[in-house]
């Protein structure tokens, strides 16, 4: 019964948010409350539910003052000229943007965090998107992928958990599983290049005056910039995004062109502070070095941090509060939905759903199969890892797996690296904060950033696990 209605309300969850039928939160919030009480939680649920709000309390904080972190460090200069040097090496071309977005996401997500990835990979790209008229879905599904692929680096999340709930060493999982992380990779890649490639064709058919092989191109089927009248780089707008840009007439030609004029990156905004360039980089730079070492909880970090960048750069007490409630909005989004994503996980451990799914899962596997149960667990990663946390795979489901599987001389570094390849798809899934951040941030619908990117997930997690079977990474007993 428990195990029907746990997976009866994840599938309503996720139907609800794709079809559009309601939004995010509102679904984390009402769906868990309906299934909970058919459980037979009643009164009870609020306890369960405020037990998994304590839990996420340190998260929601730690969000809520990055959030304002990173705002503060975009306000005041920091990226732009990160994005200046991304748009010199990747051009115009929509296809080299896609890529630029994977490798970037990449480089940034070896620090193990994927919000504070997430965070930065928006700040420096998603204007680039919206100024050459790309879909932000295609930002939010290859930055997902790739940090989903990198999060089995042993200081990341899942291979620390399946190390301690194994006893084997962290670096014994990874080390023989690095073939499968390059394969992983390069199969991202090749879906970022083949979403660029489709960004590139969109843009030529809905533009092809600018996007085509009139006299503005170069011929590449890449548009040529051009000067806007205050100098700087102008390209045409797209469909997208142009809410979020000035438009400026090219005199002349009668086309429309986009600068950064009206966007978080505005070069003529007054909260550029140009002059404590190096300060906030340095201070920038401390902080990713802290975040790796771990030596604060990072919440105390970023609000030591956000307090010291508003300290110096905004030292007046009305200018520190202008800051504070301009980033209000993406605070507010961004918590609310780990908040509400407390509901479900509540609901989920307080009423035994999850121990009964995995019970479950462990029960339908049969004993012939016993050989390939290192396989088995890497294809069950994949929905496991989706639907719970990862607490309660690798501490729930993982040692029981473990255990069959030493039944049929399978070690347990074995089933602890098969347990890794399910990453991709666990990036995805609602009940990661990070996630949540990325699509707030992007403004970009969950629902159409799963239509996207679910599929792709599951290629690049089965892609590492055969990788690992045919290195031997992943044994057969």
């Amino acid at each position: 019964m428990l195990v029907a209605l746990g997976f009866a309300m994840i599938a309503t969850f996720m139907a609800l948010i794709m079809t559009k039928r309601m939004t995010p939160l509102l679904a984390l919030i009402i769906v868990p409350t309906i299934f909970g009480l058919f459980a037979g939680a009643g009164l009870g649920i609020g306890d369960m539910v405020m037990d998994s709000v304590k839990s996420m309390s340190g998260t929601a904080a730690m969000l809520m003052f990055a959030i304002m972190y990173f705002g503060i460090m975009i306000d005041v200069g920091l990226f732009d000229k990160l994005v200046d040097g991304i748009l010199r090496l990747v051009g115009n071309d929509p296809a080299k943007v896609v890529m630029g977005t994977a490798i970037l996401t990449g480089l940034i997500s070896l620090d193990g965090d994927g919000s504070t990835t997430f965070i930065v990979v928006t700040a420096a790209l998603l204007p680039i998107y919206l100024r050459l008229g790309m879909s932000p879905v295609v930002l939010t599904c290859v930055a997902g992928l790739t940090n989903g692929t990198m999060n089995i680096v042993p200081w990341g999340g899942p291979t620390a958990r399946a190390a301690a709930a194994l006893h084997v060493d962290a670096s014994a999982i990874f080390v023989p599983m690095i073939p499968a992380l390059a394969a992983g990779l390069i199969a991202v890649f090749a879906f970022a290049w083949a979403m660029g490639i489709g960004e590139r064709k969109r843009l030529q058919r809905e533009d092809p005056l600018r996007w085509g092989t009139g006299s503005r191109m170069n011929g590449t089927g890449t548009a040529n910039p051009t000067k806007s009248p205050k100098g700087g780089l102008a390209l045409g707008s797209g469909n997208r995004g142009t809410a979020l840009m000035e438009r400026v007439a090219t005199p002349g030609n009668g086309t429309e062109t986009a600068t950064m004029d009206g966007t978080v990156l505005d070069p003529t905004r007054e909260t550029l502070r140009p002059k404590l360039f190096i300060f906030n980089l340095a201070m920038t730079v401390a902080i990713m070095v802290l975040l790796v070492v771990d030596l604060v909880p990072m919440a105390y970090l970023f609000m030591v941090g956000t307090a010291i960048a508003l300290l110096v750069n905004f030292p007046k007490i009305s200018d520190q509060a202008k800051m504070i409630a301009s980033h209000a909005s993406s605070v507010i989004a961004v918590v609310s939905m780990v908040l509400a994503a407390a509901v479900l996980t509540g609901v989920l451990s307080g009423t035994g759903m999850v121990e009964a799914m995995s019970a479950w899962l462990v029960d339908v596997i049969p004993s012939s199969m016993g050989p390939l149960l290192a396989i088995l667990t890497g294809l069950i990663s994949i929905p496991a890892t989706f639907f719970m946390s990862n607490d309660a795979f690798y501490f729930g489901i993982l040692p029981v797996l473990t255990e069959a599987g030493a039944h049929y001389g399978i070690p347990a570094v074995d089933m602890a690296r098969a347990s890794i390849t399910g990453q991709p798809v666990h990036m995805q899934s609602p009940l990661v904060p990070a996630i949540l951040l990325l699509v707030s941030l992007s403004k970009v619908d969950l629902g159409d950033h799963h239509k996207k990117v679910l599929w792709r997930a599951v290629v690049v997690s089965f892609v590492m696990l055969a990788v690992g079977v045919l290195t031997g990474a992943i044994g057969i007993g």
